[in-house]
């Protein structure tokens, strides 16, 4: 190992950092540095706490198959972590650099950091053999030339620049003058013509130092046999020949014929062409050249980016006893070609990607470049497909930063497939491309809603404790926890624990206790459903019970219709009224319907009015029917299913006018007394049976103008949806009234029957035969099984 000047090696060893577009640093350090040579304060030159390296999980990762630079986490210095040679690494390139990338999490940030090897001079020059051989004609006039086989120095830069020396002599001299190339040349300056009488071999030695400190020096034997006739040696026309080349052209090419010339004659005159010695072994496979005609052609594959430039050594001797010869050098200079695909890979990436992150956040770092030169070499990098919540920005050469570009949101695109495109700005482009996937992770931030914005329930009284009666359903677009809903019923407005009850998960409703439509006809409560999410959201909907009359009570006979004897005078002509029965029913709609009965006839005396309830007699009653008292028995039923029924028995005794006698005698003495009042009364109810009359043809027509529309349904707004307008039957009236109904006025016809029109929600339930309730289908007219859920019974009085 070398020893250097203390002050010269600290020199070298000072780090030259400074920032270089966005996270870049430079750092320089001297080639064959120990293990652990400092190198520079990357942690502080990032502006990075050295506390913070390891939670925010710094890590560095290298381009190279070695890692020859380590980061100290506990005080955040770069030092040399294995030996660099710098030849080996770049061999004799002027710029010498490793190349470095440093990534953190927590946020993700990503720096690129440069290391420049610096060259020491620890090469000495070398030639590639022990000794050279020349043979020289004695007829050599003074200031001939001979070119030798140079040194070569693996260094760079001064350490690399040679200085030839002679040994002192009396015939040879060294020019070094510079050439086109700016290379430096060993020629042989023959100064005094030899002779060969006098020395037939010369024996000198060419020493090489280097311009590095310390200086080091390599030697070489060079061995002159001095040779006697031909003496003009070939002549180029020119000392060097410039050439260049596109990289991959086709083997075979013509790169240039040389021709030189030889004034001697015969043999002597004739040259052989071919490359010097001193050519690189790699070189020759990639050139050949003719050496009869001098022509140079490519045989190998020439690469721009391996090599930009070739130095051909040639030498054209002739055929002389003692040949004599000259050379020059063919320099060829590659051009540059568009062969090469953009390179790209992503260093880094984030993923899943919460879907309330921020605009700015980096998702991905993506590296690209491209070996090519000039423009060949330049690259654009593009975003596929467009219009996603993304974009790219340049964060220094040739590295990408993928960032959120617009606000994301999980339900509307669970995950995204993107291909970044990189290109190159060659006349003909070439592209590669990289595809991966960004899926967005879920955050809790949508509430749950439920399928209908409220819920109408029909459930029928004297239901088991315990049934489940209907299931709300709430959905959330939120996924795992976030979509995981609980349910319950909020009681503030009105305590509802003893009578309904919902399963937290399923949602399903239960009736806690047997429901009572005579004691309670409608539940409204609120259901609340919560997600899991943290914090959790929150939906609520309406929900009505309505609760349906099932036929549970039996019509229930006034007892003032069987207290008194009812006595009839005879004759009593057909049709007259005798009494009427009085009958009510706790249930409602068609379990309230009711309807009278004969169970028995009297002779066929008797007749009861179907919907009325009055009894009257169906034919003519003379004295023959006297003294007798007659048991009317009428059985009253409702319409319900199934179907009840009550009997009350009406007791008629029939007496002759001379009966009577008494009591018609005082009858006529009242009349006769009250005259006057009678023609008054009578006046009064002539006015009042006009007016009902009138009444009687204003609601006839009113009936026959509704009755016309009835045939095809109207549709009327009411609460959440529309009403139908609907026919009552023929065989009765009823009316169904509550907050989901309306009730247009009926007609009594004078037989006692009405006909009335009603209006009703299609909320209305539709029964299976099963007794099931069947929602959200509208239910016939003409079933009187189906109609069951009327809530009031008609009133005939």
């Amino acid at each position: 190992m070398l020893t250097w000047p203390k002050g010269l090696l600290q020199l070298l060893l000072l780090h030259t950092a400074w920032k270089m577009g966005s996270g870049q640093l430079h750092y320089s350090v001297l080639e064959e540095s120990q293990h652990g040579t400092f190198v520079g304060r990357i942690a502080q030159d990032l502006g990075l706490e050295v506390s913070e390296l390891v939670p925010r999980m710094f890590r560095m990762l290298s381009k190279g198959e070695k890692d020859y630079f380590e980061v100290n986490l506990q005080n955040g210095i770069l030092f040399v972590n294995s030996r660099i040679d710098r030849e080996e690494l770049c061999a004799k390139n002027a710029d010498c650099v490793l190349h470095l990338e440093v990534i953190v999490e927590k946020p993700l940030r990503f720096f690129h950091v440069e290391v420049e090897i610096k060259d020491m001079n620890d090469n000495a020059p070398i030639f590639s053999a022990r000794e050279q051989i020349l043979s020289i004609s004695e007829l050599k006039t003074s200031v001939t030339q001979f070119l030798l086989e140079g040194a070569s120095d693996a260094d760079i830069g001064t350490n690399a620049m040679l200085i030839y020396k002679l040994n002192p002599n009396n015939h040879f001299a060294l020019d070094s003058g510079n050439d086109e190339d700016e290379s430096k040349s060993v020629v042989l300056v023959l100064k005094v013509p030899l002779d060969r009488e006098e020395s037939p071999v010369h024996h000198l030695v060419l020493t090489a130092t280097d311009g590095g400190e310390p200086k080091l020096t390599g030697t070489v034997q060079l061995v002159i046999n001095v040779l006697d006739v031909n003496d003009n040696p070939p002549v180029f026309n020119q000392s060097a020949y410039r050439v260049k080349l596109l990289e991959n052209t086709a083997s075979g090419s013509l790169v240039i014929t040389l021709n030189a010339t030889d004034l001697d004659e015969g043999i002597n005159r004739e040259i052989s062409y071919s490359f010097h010695d001193s050519v690189a072994l790699h070189v020759a496979k990639l050139f050949t050249i003719n050496s009869d005609t001098g022509e140079i052609r490519v045989i190998g594959k020439l690469d721009y980016e391996k090599s930009k430039f070739y130095e051909l050594p040639i030498v054209a001797e002739d055929k002389g006893s003692s040949p004599l010869s000259m050379h020059c050098k063919v320099l060829i200079e590659i051009l540059d070609m568009n062969d090469n695909i953009p390179e790209i890979s992503v260093n880094s990436l984030s993923v899943p990607l919460p879907e309330d992150s921020p605009p700015g956040t980096v998702v991905a770092i993506i590296s690209a470049s491209d070996k090519d030169s000039g423009i060949n070499g330049q690259i654009n990098c593009f975003l596929w497909p467009t219009g996603v919540p993304f974009k790219l920005e340049s964060t220094f050469k040739n590295y990408y930063s993928l960032i959120v570009g617009a606000v994301l949101d999980r339900e509307q695109v669970s995950e995204y497939s993107l291909v970044v495109t990189v290109e190159d700005q060659g006349i003909s482009p070439l592209s590669s491309r990289i595809a991966f996937v960004v899926p967005i992770s879920d955050i809790n931030d949508n509430s749950p809603a439920f399928t209908q914005p409220s819920y109408t329930i029909f459930v029928k009284e004297n239901n088991p404790p315990g049934a489940h009666i209907f299931t709300v359903s709430a959905v959330d677009l939120d996924v795992a926890e976030n979509a995981l809903i609980t349910y319950w019923i909020d009681e503030k407005l009105w305590p509802l624990s003893s009578y309904i009850s919902v399963h937290s998960e399923s949602g399903k409703l239960y009736a806690l206790q047997s429901l009572d439509y005579e004691d309670l006809k409608l539940l409204e409560f609120q259901v609340r459903a919560k997600d899991a999410g943290m914090p959790s959201l929150y939906g609520n909907v309406t929900v009505q019970v309505f609760v349906m009359d099932d036929n549970d009570n039996a019509p229930s006979i006034s007892r003032s219709s069987e207290e008194n004897l009812i006595i009839l005078v005879v004759p009593v002509m057909p049709g007259h009224i005798v009494g009427k029965i009085h009958a009510l029913d706790a249930d409602s709609g068609y379990n309230a319907w009711l309807r009278y009965e004969l169970i028995e006839e009297s002779n066929g005396l008797w007749s009861v009015g179907q919907y009325s309830g009055e009894v009257s007699t169906r034919y003519s009653l003379d004295e023959s029917e006297a003294s007798k008292i007659h048991s009317v028995l009428v059985l009253v039923k409702d319409h319900g299913k199934p179907q009840l029924s009550a009997t009350a028995t009406l007791s008629v005794s029939l007496v002759t006018s001379g009966q009577t006698i008494k009591m018609d005698i005082n009858l006529q003495r009242s009349e006769e007394s009250f005259v006057p009042l009678v023609d008054s009364i009578n006046v009064y109810l002539i006015i009042a049976i006009c007016s009902v009359s009138s009444l009687f043809l204003l609601a006839t027509l009113i009936y026959v103008a509704l009755r016309c529309h009835c045939k095809a349904k109207e549709p009327m707004v009411y609460g959440p949806g529309m009403a139908t307008l609907v026919c009552a039957s023929e065989v009765g009236s009823w009316s169904y009234s509550n907050r989901h109904s309306h009730i247009l006025a009926g007609v009594s016809t004078e037989a006692g029957v009405k006909s009335d029109l009603m209006i009703f929600s299609p909320n209305i339930p539709v029964f299976a035969d099963n007794g099931e309730l069947i929602n959200g289908v509208d239910m016939p007219l003409d079933s009187a099984k189906k109609a069951a859920f009327l809530n009031e019974a008609p009133s005939e009085d």
